[in-house]
């Protein structure tokens, strides 16, 4: 390596000697903000006079924060976080690499995660049991049923590549295992023989991943084949961003929590606008932050649009990694380190420089809810009875729904009565907020004053607590809080991400009978970071996020139209109404409780086998192959064709000619809406697939499960039962209009039928495509479906990213342009000219009409950088580490 800036010193900590790269050794660093410094000694590190130059670092010494974004840098992250839902099609592209590896000539071997991989399974418990003992047990055991075919490949995958490891299912939720055990904050690695010390940075194929900012670690989410190529050591293209600061000053009120600040930063940050940007959080607030706090609100990061929301590195970081059990030693060099860079945080330390900076006073946080259907979308509590009936009525119109009034149910032999507003989901999960011991143990202690005044769930509710680890359940049951909660129905349902995505399960057949018949509007509440037109669950309409104690506190009452500060949640046995600050608890009763039950024992106990696993996964039989087999009768694990007649020698980019629409979508379009998810329908064209297949519907599992699958997820790609195909007007769900025949049928039938007539398709959108989760499926899909190019008027980062990964030409209509001012109804034919082998920035679009009319209109071509215009160019990233590898 150059090091041309001297920057290599040493740094002994307790007698172990570590390499280290200076940060003061670059001028005028001290400036920068924290994020941007760890971009800076993440260059010095890796410095080679090729992927890293002494320009780029040098551009550091005179960053200049209010400008537009236009530097380019290689960032290579320490490690690799995933998941299981977008786990396991990594795992399955780099088995198939090695097959394709083998193919070109190469060693199969060469294919192995470079850089450290971290897989969780967390995703693929459903609630099928809930209310009861031998919940989780059951849905544990369901788990299984369902998924060993997934589990014993990812078995394979742990065994068969190097430096990759799989936390087994049932032990917690990936971003709280992340930052309870994973997470090092300060990493070493042996590197030419020394022992080198740097800042703990992570991508994650999960959009949540920045959950670890909270401790002072800068990750955020990639999709799955970005993720992928990082493992095999390519580094992360991206532009030096623009960092916003926010100021947090004042200290919350009595009553209020962190998901009611964290829902009011959100609201404030979209208002504003972060889409692209670092937010950094500083102020004389922070040292009386919690970590549970920090954690929370850098986990909504993408609810708020942001890359990232970081937290400096202070005293309550290594109190926090004491809390969770962490060594010593690793807390020693994390503040020797921090110390010796020039980041450790204190109240007196000098301000850096920021590109713009926003200002809250946490005293002015009130208790909130969010929704409908957006997490932005914040309510005040006081504010719900007014708002109901609002949304409702706007819903109903949106919709096109009547109003019916109410429906009875007989719900365990009691005769309910269940209307518009009724919650008939409540649910205490996502690790946003199970993560953060303040609003667990509140839920806690609330439950045990509901249950001490004789309270219980309203009979409609199916209630839900996902535990987001082990340690949590340690420290309740000490606390003697579990009993309480399950004489609410919040028993433990399983330790993964369960209703926050989607795996909610059925709900009681009465309830779903009653509101399909009178097409009720019935409630989801739940303590996670999504709550997008379902999400939660298909049956369900009206989604709000709130706080664990305000999620038990409206399962007792049942609905969602009250003003609990006014109206009484329900009446106790001796007929006196119960209102909400009869069961809140204090400040002090939750502080109490925390000192006392939530210690370094639990988290120790809960991780001391965190890799072994339970029975169940212990006796998976793997195969112990270098290359996969892949079974030709598996419904879960399917060799994907995207190497089908690769070669080494790439081919130049042609204009795309002669293309039909698919879609023609509106704004706010979502990874959910596009990428496969949630339950599959027998008469779904995925449904119908397996059922071909001999595969039973109550076997069918969820659409997420079966990612490993790419036959399932083509045809679960833009079939959302909410989306609405402007090409197909007054429908729902997957539909289009085949051109020229005009024939109405499903997406995925259109796109067969395309591809067998030699057609390419491209997709039409508007404002923030692809905006949600990081769901590398949402651009796989599309793909696969033969979709060439998307012409939107803006997109999310991260699906924009994945969609130039997959060789989709992603295009932006001009300022003040989009399918409506210009016309266009999908039924045109289009030709994409100008393309310049893949190097064009602007492109002519020709829409010719049925009656021979031409539109042409300019679009900007949205190939960000020099690496992405490689990747397009080789059809995708994979195929560009590939034909690399391989030469």
């Amino acid at each position: 390596m150059p090091n041309r800036f001297n920057a290599k010193s040493s740094l002994n900590v307790a007698g172990q000697e570590y390499e280290i790269f200076r940060l003061d050794a670059v001028p005028n660093s001290a400036r920068l903000p924290f994020s941007i410094k760890i971009l800076l000694e993440n260059l010095l590190r890796h410095e080679d006079g090729v992927t890293v130059t002494r320009e780029d670092i040098e551009y550091f010494s005179h960053w200049n924060p209010q400008a537009e974004p236009d530097k380019e840098i290689q960032y290579r992250p320490a490690r690799v976080l995933m998941q299981d839902f977008t786990g396991v099609p990594a795992v399955v592209d780099l088995a198939a690499m090695r097959d394709a590896m083998r193919a070109l000539g190469g060693d199969p071997n060469r294919i192995n995660p470079l850089q450290p991989a971290e897989l969780v399974i967390d995703h693929s418990i459903q609630v099928d049991h809930f209310g009861s003992d031998s919940a989780f047990a059951l849905n544990a055991e369901l788990e299984f049923q369902r998924n060993r075919e997934r589990y014993t490949f990812l078995k394979w995958g742990q065994q068969a590549f190097d430096g990759l490891r799989v936390v087994p299912p049932d032990t917690g939720i990936v971003h709280q295992v992340n930052i309870e055990y994973l997470a090092r904050v300060v990493f070493s690695r042996t590197v030419g023989g020394r022992t080198q010390a740097y800042f703990d940075t992570c991508v994650g194929t999960d959009s949540h991943t920045t959950m670890v900012n909270g401790i002072g670690v800068l990750g955020w989410g990639v999709g799955g084949i970005e993720a992928e190529a990082s493992m095999l050591g390519q580094p992360v293209s991206m532009l030096v961003p623009r960092v916003l600061g926010f100021r947090l000053t004042g200290t919350l009120k009595e009553g209020v929590t962190a998901t009611d600040l964290v829902l009011t930063i959100v609201e404030r940050l979209r208002r504003h606008g972060v889409v692209g940007k670092f937010v950094e959080f500083y102020g004389p607030a922070i040292r009386r932050l919690p970590m549970g706090e920090r954690t929370t609100i850098a986990n909504m990061a993408p609810e708020y649009g942001a890359t990232c929301g970081l937290f400096p590195i202070d005293q309550v970081t290594l109190d926090y990694l004491r809390l969770t059990g962490r060594d010593d030693h690793q807390i020693a060099l994390i503040e020797a380190y921090c110390k010796a860079q020039g980041v450790w945080h204190t109240e007196d330390a000098p301000e850096a420089e920021y590109s713009e900076t926003l200002e809250l006073d946490l005293g002015e946080v009130v208790p909130s809810l969010a929704g409908p259907k957006r997490p932005q979308d914040r309510v005040a509590l006081t504010a719900m009875a007014s708002h109901f009936p609002e949304a409702l009525a706007a819903l109903k119109a949106e919709r096109n729904l009547p109003t019916k009034g109410a429906a009875k149910a007989v719900i365990d032999g009691q005769e309910v009565e269940i209307a518009d507003g009724s919650i008939v989901i409540a649910a205490i999960t996502s690790c946003t907020n199970t993560s953060n011991p303040s609003v667990l143990i509140a839920a806690g202690l609330l439950a045990k004053k509901a249950v001490a005044r004789g309270l219980r769930r309203a009979p409609w509710v199916k209630t839900a607590f996902g535990p987001g680890s082990m340690a949590v359940t340690r420290y309740l049951d000490r606390a003697g809080l579990t009993e309480p909660l399950k004489a609410l129905g919040f028993h433990n349902v399983g330790y993964g991400c369960t209703v926050c995505i989607g795996n909610t399960g059925p709900l009681p057949e009465p309830i779903s009978k009653a509101i399909a018949e009178n097409a009720l509007c019935a409630v989801a509440i739940l303590s996670g970071n999504r709550n997008f037109e379902g999400r939660v669950h298909a049956e369900v309409r009206m989604n709000y996020l709130a706080s664990p104690p305000l999620v038990v506190a409206y399962a007792i009452a049942g609905r969602i139209d009250l003003d609990p500060y006014q109206d009484p949640l329900t009446t106790d046995a001796q007929g006196q109404p119960v209102y909400l600050k009869d069961l809140w608890p204090t400040q002090d009763e939750i502080e109490a409780a925390i000192a006392e039950f939530v210690t370094p024992e639990a988290f120790r106990a809960a991780y001391a086998d965190v890799f072994t696993g339970d029975a169940r996964w212990q006796s998976l039989t793997a195969p112990s192959t270098q290359t996969y087999d892949w079974p030709a009768d598996s419904t879960y694990i399917q060799k994907p064709p995207y190497f089908q007649g690769m070669r080494l020698e790439v081919a130049p980019v042609e204009d795309i000619q002669g293309a039909r629409c698919l879609a023609v979508l509106g704004d706010s379009i979502t990874t959910d809406h596009i990428s496969p998810a949630g339950s599959i329908k027998p008469n779904s064209p995925a449904g119908q697939y397996l059922i071909a297949k001999g595969v039973d519907p109550k076997d069918f599992n969820s659409l997420g499960s079966r990612r490993g699958n790419h036959e399932v997820m083509m045809r679960g790609t833009f079939a959302n039962i909410r989306l609405r195909n402007l090409m197909a007007p007054g429908t729902e769900g997957g539909v289009t209009r085949h051109q020229p025949s005009g024939e109405t049928m499903s997406i995925y039938d259109a796109a067969m039928r395309y591809q067998a007539e030699g057609t390419p398709v491209i997709v039409i959108a508007g404002k923030e495509y692809g905006s949600g989760s990081s769901r590398d499926w949402a651009a796989k899909g599309p793909r696969l479906l033969g979709v060439r190019a998307v012409i939107a008027e803006s997109y999310e980062r991260i699906h924009r990213s994945n969609l130039v990964g997959m060789g989709i030409l992603p295009l932006q209509f001009l300022a003040g342009e989009n399918a409506t001012t210009l016309g266009l109804t999908g039924t045109e034919t289009f030709d994409i000219l100008g393309l310049n082998d893949g190097a064009a920035k602007q492109v002519e679009v020709r829409a010719t009409g049925a009656d021979g009319s031409v539109k042409r209109f300019q679009a900007r071509v949205r190939i960000d950088t020099p690496n992405e215009v490689d990747y397009y160019r080789h059809g995708g990233i994979l195929q560009y580490v590939l034909r690399k590898l391989a030469a």
